[in-house]
């Protein structure tokens, strides 16, 4: 290999080779060193900067743009539950450097799904805590919504990984190599690992999503913000499924499948752009 690459034959890492044909970071070949010295999008204080501003601008607007979708959820919240029933639902959330902050939904489940259980995973489809409401609320995102205001106040990012509720986090950190490094920027509206995977139900489940977690921490830039963008916007007006990558997500890499049988393709990473 050494007398191929002095030859001028490109050899690549296989965790770089892994990254690039199916989007995420294989965590079974990953050797700590090439996270050290690979270069991270989400480091860049230019990026880091602008993200910022995108997220105030793109809040504000959606909660102006969007005002009347929330009064016609909160009426139909309120007349399947009464108007004394809690129009939101507030749950707790591990965000940037491990901070704990209070996300705000529409109630999409009964006000006593969680009494006798205690926290469970994201509910799935045919769950019964779910009401009638829910589920339509559900099935195009709309009940996400009033994390804007999250957004705003900074304690979320329209795009980024998925917060996590600390009852789990706990557990995944102990369980997941690298499951805190996702706590490294602020979580997300919507991101890569929603788009590519569905609802985690378990630990497994979890650390499959750490795996596109972490490409999108490592290539982050305001291009990927924007396709990431764009490919929410397609799950929103389809409203595809209860979950962004749909029934068929774990057996597609990437959103759309595989293009003819052949591997995904390449995302515009930043150093391709410039």
């Amino acid at each position: 290999l050494l007398r191929h690459r002095y030859h001028g034959v490109a050899v690549r890492d296989i965790v770089e080779f892994l990254e690039q044909e199916t989007g995420k970071i294989d965590l079974d070949v990953l050797h700590p060193g090439w996270l050290i010295f690979s270069t991270s999008g989400h480091s860049r204080w230019g990026y880091r900067v602008a993200k910022r501003a995108v997220d105030l601008l793109i809040g504000s607007a959606l909660v102006f743009v969007l005002s009347p979708v929330f009064l016609i959820v909160a009426a139909g919240v309120c007349l399947e539950d009464g108007v004394r029933a809690p129009l939101f639902y507030r749950q707790r959330r591990v965000g940037r450097g491990g901070r704990v902050f209070n996300l705000l939904k529409f109630r999409s489940m009964r006000v006593d799904a969680e009494r006798d259980t205690g926290p469970l995973w994201a509910a799935r489809q045919g769950d019964d805590r779910v009401t009638r409401m829910g589920r339509i609320i559900r099935r195009f995102r709309v009940d996400e919504l009033p994390q804007l205001a999250n957004i705003i106040r900074g304690e979320m990012s329209i795009v980024g990984p998925r917060p996590e509720r600390p009852e789990f986090v706990e557990k995944l950190c102990a369980g997941v190599p690298l499951y805190d490094f996702r706590h490294c920027m602020r979580p997300g509206l919507t991101g890569w690992a929603q788009l590519n995977f569905p609802y985690g139900a378990s630990v497994e489940d979890a650390s499959e999503k750490l795996k596109y977690d972490l490409f999108y921490i490592k290539n982050a830039s305001i291009v990927f913000d924007l396709f990431i963008l764009m490919q929410t916007l397609e799950v929103v007006v389809w409203g595809r499924s209860l979950s962004m990558a749909g029934p068929r997500a774990r057996e597609m890499p990437m959103l759309g499948g595989t293009h003819g049988g052949g591997p995904p393709p390449a995302l515009p990473h930043e150093r391709d752009v410039a």
